[in-house]
This record gives structure tokens, C-alpha cells and sequence, in this order.
């Protein structure tokens, strides 16, 4: 998997490309070309201005369903992933909100993406979207009936917009061992939610008890990540390169330069 790779020799910035509310959902004013377009023109200033990766995400699709998303939206972000793979050079992920984990296999293995960003990898919790069980069983099995081995899952544990109540006996080291049990490729730590900073305890902890691949999902900014550089592999970044650094606005190209200047600094 070159994605894994590359994290082990590098810190890999990944922009997040909020991708526009799809039909059928309630926030939809666009049709399928023009939400295409506005993915590809993200994903290119992303590449233009030095990321190593982008990863789309379905937020605008609020609220959002509980792991069944009708084909409408399995075939939209294919269709939305395929173009953007074609109009840049650097790695492309998937995710698919709440939790449809099969479907963003899916999509990413009929697009040429090479990860995925998976919710309720292991164990249960209660996400906005109500009771999200583990998937790790089904998705890995699906990942090899398919033949989609090299795209890499990346699994969030403790999870942001999420109450985790009902495994508050365990450990957030709990989470990260099982995730490599069951065979993901690396973890993604967050806030408790979007644009909400990672904990920096936890992520020492994980870092000091799991040797996969350690990605920062959520809180990223210019303003912090040197407390966090030295302790994960990747940052997926979103808010923070919005206009006022809130995740509906538009991408600030000035926020983007400054960032990656600075990340250039601490490379």
C-alpha cells in the first residue's frame, strides 16, 4: 500500500473536500456536474498548494443516515471520486457519512482511491446518527471478496460527535489494539467534534502502545500542530482551511499557503 508507506517516511498532510449535498438530501441545490466540478477545483488547489493527499467526505449530506445510504449516493461519489482521481496526482480517500463503510469501499475501489475512513471500525457507540455497531468483520471480508486489498483502512477510535458510554471500561489503547487485531492499516484520533482539538494525552498513549499508522482527525490548525507533529503520521484538515475556519465555508487559499509554509518549517 503506497499510502502506508508514505506515512511511515513522512507526515502526510491530507485536505478534507467537503463534497457538495448530494440528490436526494435535504441541503441538495446542485446538479451532478456542477457538484464535480467543485470537488475537482478543491482537490487541485489542495495539490497546487503542496498536499500530499485529499480525502471527500459526503458533510454536506445532513442529517445524515446510519450506515444504509440509498445507491443514489454510492453512485454519486463515484462518480465525483473518478474525476477527481483523474485531474490530480496525489492520493485520494473516501469517506461516506454515517458509518457506510462497505459502500465507501466500494466507491473507492471502482474510483482508484487508495483509502478509505471508516467509522465504528470496533466496538459500539452511540453516534448522532443513533447505535453504530462494528464493522470490522463484514468490511474486511468484503474488502477481499472484492479484491480491494491494497486500499488502506484508516478506522476513527473514540470517535468525535459520539457518546462512548457504553465502553467507558475501556481505554482508548483498547480501541488501537483492536483495530490492528482486526487487520486496519492505521487510526485516526479526534475532538470530540468537528474542528475540536485532539486530546494530545490520548494520542501519546496510542502512540506509545500501537504501532500502526496514527492520523489526527479533527482540530489541525497552523496554531497547533507542532505540539502534535512529532506524535502521529498524518493530519486531516478541513475547518481549518476554511474562510474563518468553519467547515461550510469556502477553501481560503491564504489559510492553505500558511499552513503548508509552516509545515515546510517543521519538515
Amino acid at each position: 500500500m503506497k499510502i502506508i508507506n508514505e506515512l511511515k517516511k513522512k507526515k502526510l498532510i491530507i485536505g478534507m473536500v467537503h463534497v457538495q449535498a448530494l440528490p436526494g438530501t435535504p441541503n441538495n441545490k446542485l446538479t451532478i456536474p456542477q457538484i464535480i466540478t467543485k470537488a475537482v477545483e478543491e482537490a487541485k488547489l489542495y495539490e497546487q498548494n503542496g498536499l500530499d493527499a485529499i480525502i471527500m467526505e459526503n458533510m454536506h449530506d445532513v442529517p445524515y443516515l446510519n450506515k444504509i445510504v440509498g445507491p443514489e449516493i454510492t453512485a454519486s461519489m463515484t462518480a465525483v471520486a473518478a474525476e477527481v482521481n483523474k485531474n490530480i496526482s496525489i492520493p485520494c480517500g473516501i469517506q461516506i457519512l454515517a458509518g457506510a463503510n462497505i459502500e465507501a469501499l466500494a466507491v473507492a475501489q471502482a474510483s482508484g482511491c487508495e483509502f478509505i475512513r471508516v467509522e465504528g471500525f470496533v466496538y459500539s457507540h452511540i453516534a448522532d446518527e443513533g447505535l453504530m455497531n462494528a464493522c470490522a468483520g463484514e468490511l474486511i471480508r468484503y474488502s477481499k471478496k472484492i479484491g480491494a486489498n491494497e486500499i488502506a483502512v484508516f478506522a476513527d477510535i473514540k470517535k468525535k460527535h459520539s457518546s462512548h458510554s457504553i465502553t467507558s471500561d475501556l481505554d482508548i489503547t483498547d480501541f488501537a489494539e483492536a483495530c490492528k487485531f482486526f487487520l486496519a492499516d492505521g487510526v485516526i484520533i479526534t475532538g470530540k467534534s468537528t474542528s475540536k482539538e485532539t486530546d494530545l494525552t490520548e494520542l501519546q498513549k496510542v502512540g506509545r502502545t500501537c504501532d500502526l499508522p496514527i492520523l489526527i482527525g479533527s482540530g489541525v490548525t497552523i496554531d497547533n500542530i507542532d505540539k502534535y507533529w512529532e506524535h502521529a503520521n498524518g493530519f486531516i484538515i478541513g475547518s481549518h482551511f476554511k474562510e474563518n475556519g468553519k467547515w461550510q465555508n469556502e477553501i481560503s487559499s491564504e489559510r492553505v499557503q500558511s499552513f503548508m509554509k509552516y509545515v515546510g518549517e517543521l519538515r
